[in-house]
């Protein structure tokens, strides 16, 4: 059976998987990269949606960590304008917990460790005077107003997988490593195709595992590597609700617990509250959000809204599973949000570099660091370092402060369509909005309305362009129209779909 060689092979298509697999790619390096099933698939897509410095990580004194996150925080939006926008944070001071003078001096912290330059500083509020307090209890006068940035999360992943896709690399998903041989200095991988079975071989100088929760099961079962992978499980679960107050700012709540959660405005009409914190046990691909995990967070929330949370109101839920690196802390809201990267390179034998924990708003950083660690192995273009930091996403590439403008110039060349539709497609594709309306003058030109705004033209563009293949992809992870799609809508698309990709 012949064999592909490249530089560098990648296991995993989350956020790290391809961060590493981009920034690769663009030194000019020959890169693979598979993915068990869809990219962004696993914990990639069910995080909390933000890009953040990480506020309650100074209280476990991870101060580089908090450091490089808020440096990166204003990087990735000068990157993708599109999916990544400020945010403003409430933080209400709660009597009986984290005292006020400790909370300002925390904010003053984060306002000065990153270089913050664009994202306006914290302010103090007064809760009873403030809009931002009439949707909440009477118990807290003061609160202090926060920066931090909102991230459509699994797009992040595909523009990355896309931007390296760009500069040459090989991405495939639906591939699965079944095995994996050092032979040499070069690894040889067996990947499996998930829907046809048949094996191909694939040979790399530097194998990088990036398959987060599933990362110790590479090691253990896949590449047979006697390294110590120091890996912990942590499920983190949200739940959707409809819109519950009209002003823009998102709140973090403090428990009684020590804990903290999010409530943030979501897909414009709905409230994302999130995350819980708690081992788990098991396949990663089982998790969901257990019924105890939701009616915490229904009563966290509860303890802070005039109008009480019920279960009924719960229209959505979603659970991840987090990698965490085990420092051995004692409970999973403290165990630490580094990356480690570990390296088993003996000498004259191919190596392998695998990822332990991390987070969405490092991952550029994390996939420096990697190349880095691997130079020496890979041929000398790899030391080439930093091209990621200025480069745009794809439909990245208008200013900054110019997204409005965006939707504001496509209005007026596609005045056929909907205001709200086209900043649909402008939230999700940024300048790439043009390929899928092409010349198009209203929306029965795109073909087949499968509802939700959703077209024929629009899932011709995510079959060809992302990498989408199922329902599940378009709805969940490409788009969250799964919330105002109708069952049987979801239904009619799910048999579209495999039929449409059976005939590929």
């Amino acid at each position: 059976m012949a064999s592909h060689q490249v530089d560098m092979a990648v296991i995993g298509g989350g956020i790290n998987g391809a961060g590493i697999a981009r920034d690769a790619a663009g030194r000019g390096l020959t890169v693979y990269l598979c993915e068990q099933n869809d990219l962004a698939s696993g914990t990639s897509s069910w995080s909390t949606k933000l890009i953040h410095g990480g506020l309650r990580y100074l209280e476990h004194y991870e101060f580089r960590l908090v450091r490089e996150a808020l440096i990166e925080r204003e990087r990735l939006w000068r990157l993708a304008p599109h999916i990544i926008w400020p945010l403003r944070f409430v933080l209400p001071a709660h009597r009986g917990l984290r005292p006020a003078w400790l909370l300002r001096l925390g904010l003053f912290l984060y306002d000065h460790l990153g270089g913050r330059k664009l994202l306006p500083a914290t302010r103090t509020l007064n809760l009873f005077k403030d809009e931002v307090g009439a949707p909440l209890k009477p118990n807290a006068v003061t609160g202090f107003e926060y920066s931090d940035c909102w991230v459509d999360d699994a797009r992040l992943v595909v523009l990355n997988a896309m931007d390296a896709r760009a500069h040459g690399a090989v991405i495939e998903t639906r591939q699965k490593l079944i095995g994996a041989e050092r032979i040499g200095s070069f690894w040889r991988l067996h990947i499996e195709n998930q829907h046809t079975k048949s094996v191909k071989l694939i040979e790399a100088r530097v194998l990088v595992n990036a398959a987060g929760p599933w990362v110790t099961d590479i090691l253990q079962h896949k590449v047979k590597s006697d390294m110590q992978s120091r890996v912990r499980l942590v499920q983190g679960s949200h739940i959707v609700l409809r819109r519950l107050y009209e002003h823009d700012r998102a709140y973090i709540f403090q428990n009684a617990d020590n804990r903290i959660i999010f409530a943030i405005p979501y897909q414009k009409h709905f409230t994302l509250i999130g995350t819980t914190d708690r081992d788990y046990q098991g396949d990663p691909k089982d998790v969901h959000a257990t019924e105890d995990e939701i009616s915490y967070l229904v009563a966290a929330a509860s303890e802070y809204f005039k109008a009480p949370l019920k279960r009924e109101d719960v229209v959505w839920s979603y659970s991840g599973v987090r990698p965490l690196y085990d420092d051995g802390a004692s409970k999973a809201q403290e165990a630490t949000r580094d990356y480690v990267l570990k390296l088993d390179a003996s000498e004259g034998k191919a190596p392998l570099l695998s990822v332990f924990g991390g987070k969405i708003t490092t991952y550029r950083r994390l996939a420096e660091a990697v190349l880095e660690k691997v130079k020496s192995h890979l041929p000398s273009s790899a030391s080439k370092a930093g091209w990621t930091a200025h480069n745009f996403l794809p439909g990245g590439d208008f200013p900054q402060t110019g997204f409005d403008a965006l939707v504001d110039q496509m209005f007026a060349d596609y005045r056929g369509f909907d205001y709200g539709y086209i900043e649909r497609l402008c939230r999700l594709y940024g300048t790439k909005a043009r390929n899928i309306i092409g010349s198009a003058q209203t929306l029965s030109d795109l073909g087949v309305h499968y509802g939700g705004t959703l077209t024929e033209r629009e899932i011709d563009y995510l079959m060809r362009e992302e990498w989408a293949q199922t329902a599940g992809d378009v709805l969940w992870r490409r788009t969250k129209l799964g919330l105002v799609l109708t069952a049987t809508e979801q239904a009619t698309l799910l048999s579209v779909m495999e039929g449409r990709f059976s005939q590929r």
